[in-house]
């Protein structure tokens, strides 16, 4: 008989363009290897930066549908699904946790996998045979109020639970316009994406909740924060004191960074 369960790291991962799931490329077959390394997860709780809220929502659908929650794509990508089961009764766990830490949580039984969940689980586990429970994020509120809901779901990676955040390192989509590419690199990615890495190796909790103000670029590399709210969901559930490693996954467009973290 088993006594305990293997604890699981948390992770965060750029999802990038809605593309990645046609074109998964170096995300593709990073993820794969990510997901060859890791325990299998009894479950997935999964914050997307595409589901934005007051307040924490929580989605126990018992079968969540796949939301393609973008325009103007190819018709291949509108005909992928996702169907991995839902789990109510980790929903209400995930209530549980999140209400004992005084945030007020609220379910969703309707919600199902935007892009942002359901693109880069189709390249972890392709098979959609891992429950997922779905969690909004708090744009308003900003990385403290993220670092806490994380916080709150760390006891759920010793009950064989994989908790994600899912977003991207860099994210602004206004410089598309710009024209840069793969040839030529937006100047403020490398220096963003040093910083973050440098931060979360030192265990720099206070510079990374404050990075609006100490990161460089930092209103360049994300005009709106709600791609970057997730880092600090996975970082939160992974405790005090947490090893991060991070998982070099390209640049997208000469702007996406694809970096992704896993948290031990």
């Amino acid at each position: 008989m088993k006594n305990a369960m293997t604890r699981l790291p948390s992770l965060y991962i750029s999802h990038g363009s809605p593309m990645t799931a046609l074109q998964p490329g170096l995300t593709g077959a990073r993820l794969a290897e990510l997901a060859a390394l890791l325990p299998r997860p009894q479950a997935i709780v999964i914050a997307s930066a595409h589901w934005l809220s007051q307040r924490p929502q929580v989605g126990s659908a018992t079968a969540p549908k796949t939301i393609h929650d973008f325009g103007g794509f190819p018709a291949a990508l509108y005909q992928l699904q996702y169907p991995a089961p839902g789990a109510p009764v980790l929903a209400d766990r995930v209530m549980q946790l999140l209400d004992q830490a005084g945030l007020a949580p609220v379910v969703d039984s309707e919600r199902g996998l935007d892009h942002g969940a359901w693109v880069p689980l189709r390249l972890l586990y392709p098979a959609a045979d891992i429950p997922v429970v779905p969690v909004s994020i708090q744009p308003e509120l900003g990385p403290a109020h993220q670092y806490a809901l994380g916080q709150a779901l760390a006891p759920l990676r010793d009950e064989g639970v994989l908790v994600i955040g899912s977003g991207s390192i860099t994210h602004n989509l206004h410089d598309l316009r710009a024209g840069y590419s793969d040839e030529r690199q937006a100047p403020y990615v490398q220096p963003f994406i040093a910083w973050i890495e440098q931060k979360l190796a030192a265990g720099d909790i206070d510079a990374l909740l404050d990075y609006r103000r100490q990161a460089p670029f930092a209103e360049r590399a994300h005009p709106t924060d709600e791609h970057l709210l997730p880092l600090f969901v996975a970082l939160g559930a992974a405790g005090a004191n947490a090893r991060a490693e991070r998982i070099d996954a390209g640049i997208d467009m000469g702007l996406l960074a694809m970096d992704i973290y896993r948290f031990d």
